[in-house]
């Protein structure tokens, strides 16, 4: 099996690259992310490679890293969830993100991908909770808030902040975050007004 290949970028598709090595050239595809990020033609390149093979096809579908690769085989792991999928999600999402998004169960987050329904982010959220925490950095402190937020425990401050952020544009993984540090930085007992421009002040950066 191959598991990476370094070359000449030959040409871009619209889902994937030609990478000639010593003079073969492999057709791999790529999440959207990571063909944007590949240097043009004539340029050098390397990918973490991930085989599939079926009865009828080979096909190679390359990363930015092992570690996207590694997402990319537990997302494959999930049921309903096949490569097209898989590419989809690591297509708009970095590992990080993910990994926060499944510890966090915000599947609004992952829907975002093209073809991924409420029920399938909902699927990956909870078949690889489990899997996923040697992937996950998110802050202790933001998972609790999310839970406390859905369960409406959250202060009423804290919670109203949150709101006024989300209405304002920002996902809502992005505006708990921010809240979150705020509350940190604030202390106990700080107003929503407070929290609103702590918050934004931490999106700025």
């Amino acid at each position: 099996m191959i598991g990476k290949l370094k070359g000449i970028i030959d040409s871009h598709g619209t889902d994937s690259v030609i990478l000639d090595v010593g003079g073969v050239g492999y057709e791999v595809y790529c999440p959207v992310r990571v063909l944007q990020n590949l240097p043009g033609a004539g340029e050098a390149a390397v990918l973490s490679i991930e085989t599939y093979v079926r009865e009828n096809e080979i096909r190679l579908f390359g990363f930015s890293s092992d570690v996207e690769r590694e997402w990319f085989r537990l997302l494959m792991t999930v049921q309903g969830v096949g490569a097209k999928v898989a590419l989809a999600v690591l297509g708009v999402m970095t590992p990080g993100d993910l990994a926060n998004a499944i510890a966090l169960k915000d599947t609004a987050m992952i829907a975002r991908a093209p073809g991924i329904g409420k029920k399938v982010a909902e699927r990956i959220c909870i078949e690889l909770k489990a899997k996923a925490p040697a992937f996950a950095d998110a802050d202790p402190a933001l998972i609790h808030l999310r839970a406390d937020l859905a369960d409406r425990r959250a202060p009423a401050p804290i919670a109203d902040a949150v709101s006024a952020l989300v209405n304002l544009g920002y996902a809502q993984i992005q505006a708990g975050a921010a809240v979150a540090t705020a509350a940190r930085e604030a202390g106990e007992g700080a107003t929503t007004e407070t929290l609103i421009r702590l918050g934004l002040k931490e999106l700025s950066r």
